[in-house]
């Protein structure tokens, strides 16, 4: 989930047992019951409910859909775009689909022309089930599929070391396998599959909650990565991005420093003014920034420079308490350097709700699921931790208990649809126990026999629960009573995104270009 499943603490003390999401997800004692990152794993505990034979179907489905799953997992690995620029990889999750009846009903979703929308539909009425796709990859992490550093097999630096290429194979399997579980129960509804381009950056979801595209959706169903198996109620942040510039006057440093106004020194009275402001924010809030332009030679006053700042807290209000604080910031540092400061909130996201029903169904599929890996598998990942240095346990080989109360410092573009639909949400091991999320160890791992293995067994996990979704109301109806007293007071939902803005910030320009953008829409690019 975005990559931030970054540095966590725990957020708000609670008589309920807390759980700390660690750097890659990894549930950490905080109470009794939580497992720490390489600690041995108790089995969870016996559940009192009978699996749903959903479960049973589901994996028969997934195993006969084996081969254009992979194709996918294996496609998308193989291309690893990055974000805004997946060209490649969303017509790979559309070639899969389109070959499986699903009609594409947009293309270039909300403004991000790596997005789409592709559903299937039967019988009339019915309820609607949505997956949440993902593909774009993180520069500087293409990795071969071996337990060591090694180049990627197509000789980009860029490489799925969050794992979206099963994320994306998981979910869009899912989406097949459903279909072919209603086909033989002759169940009425729609399977609706969000092509999720740009997680990593200005991800489509919050595009697409903008647009409300999920009025009509009675659910949403996704996974993560991560070293361990887990669900439960686990919250997320809200988040801001902006880009703080300050524009100045140049001058020659040497021969006449005061006919310039510097805009760097404004951007440093800025960063001194956030340091300042640390002392007086909740523990629960999150500042982190980088300087994006800073000048280009030090004996010219830099007439611009520019910051990339984040601002992350519990919910929406806390956000944009924040940022009006950082505006003021910003306006303060301009006069003291006689510059002028622009603020642009370019992108924002609302806080992960989670969904006690969905998330307690979603577990007891989850047991229903062995988690077992071949020799091969589990000596690839000790070697990986050898290669790391972290002890040498390998896969995680069984389910954590349901969490009560989970708390993540991080942001994901989730939370947007969280506030809009009943959302279901789990986690899954494809990485080594002891590894943090976005490292070389995640790429490879997403290559191979792990990869593949998490990534049918996700697919069978949230194609058993969408169907039980779409054949139970009682189940439909408490994940939509669950979401109304969670957003019980507060206020209504309003995109973090301004109305101006009609598209991410840095899209790529050959995907911005005037005169008809074939390089998404009519060319037919080779697949792989």
């Amino acid at each position: 989930m975005e990559s931030d499943m970054g540095s966590k603490r725990g957020l708000r003390p609670s008589g309920r047992r807390e759980v700390v999401l660690g750097v890659a997800g990894t549930a950490m004692a905080a109470g009794s019951g939580a497992t720490a990152p390489g600690a041995a794993q108790a089995p969870a505990p016996p559940t009192a409910l009978a699996l749903p034979p959903s479960s049973r179907a589901a994996g028969r489905a997934v195993a006969e859909l084996r081969d254009p799953i992979l194709r996918i997992s294996r496609g998308v690995w193989a291309k690893a775009e990055l974000s805004l620029a997946e060209v490649l990889s969303h017509a790979i999750h559309l070639r899969e689909l389109e070959a499986a009846a699903f009609r594409v009903t947009s293309r270039g979703t909300a403004g991000v022309p790596t997005a789409f929308v592709a559903e299937w539909r039967q019988g009339s009425g019915g309820p609607v089930i949505g997956y949440l796709p993902e593909y774009d990859a993180l520069p500087g992490l293409g990795n071969a599929a071996e337990p060591r550093q090694a180049p990627g097999p197509t000789g980009t630096d860029s490489g799925h070391g969050c794992g979206h290429n099963m994320i994306g194979a998981g979910c869009t399997g899912a989406a097949l396998a459903l279909k072919r579980l209603m086909e033989a129960a002759g169940t009425a509804g729609t399977v609706r599959v969000y092509g999720c381009a740009a997680e990593e950056t200005e991800g489509a979801k919050v595009y697409m909650a903008r647009a409300g595209l999920f009025g009509d959706v009675d659910a949403v169903l996704a996974w993560h990565p991560a070293p361990v198996a887990a669900a439960g109620l686990v919250r997320m942040n809200a988040t801001n991005n902006a880009k703080i510039a300050f524009r100045g006057r140049t001058a020659h440093a040497g021969n006449a420093p005061w006919e310039g106004r510097s805009a760097l020194k404004a951007a440093e009275l800025f960063a001194a003014g956030v340091q300042a402001m640390r002392e007086h924010i909740l523990p629960s809030a999150r500042i982190h920034y980088i300087y994006e332009n800073a000048g280009v030679a030090p004996n010219v006053i830099p007439d611009f420079a520019q910051l990339w700042i984040t601002i992350r807290d519990l919910d929406r209000p806390k956000v944009e308490a924040m940022t009006a604080w950082l505006r003021q910031i910003a306006e303060g540092a301009a006069l003291m350097t006689q510059t002028r400061a622009e603020v642009d909130v370019f992108f924002g996201m609302y806080d992960l709700l989670p969904n006690e029903p969905l998330a307690r169904h979603l577990h007891r599929h989850m047991e229903a699921v062995p988690l077992e890996w071949s020799a091969e598998e589990q000596d690839f990942a000790r070697a990986c931790q050898r290669a790391m240095g972290v002890a040498e346990r390998g896969m995680a080989t069984s389910l954590l208990p349901f969490i009560e109360n989970g708390a993540a410092g991080g942001s994901t573009d989730i939370g947007d649809i969280s506030h809009q639909v009943p959302t279901g949400v789990f986690i899954w091991p494809t990485l080594p126990l002891g590894i943090g999320l976005h490292t070389w160890p995640v790429t490879a791992c997403a290559g191979m026999g792990i990869g593949d293995r998490a990534t049918l067994q996700t697919a069978r996990i949230l194609a058993a629960a969408g169907f039980d979704l779409m054949t139970d109301a009682a189940l439909r109806e408490a994940a939509r009573a669950d979401l109304r007293r969670r957003r019980e007071g507060l206020p209504a939902f309003v995109s973090p995104i301004p109305t101006s803005r009609t598209g991410p910030l840095a899209l790529p320009p050959f995907l911005t270009k005037t005169g008809g953008d074939e390089v998404v829409s009519g060319m037919q690019p080779d697949l792989g």
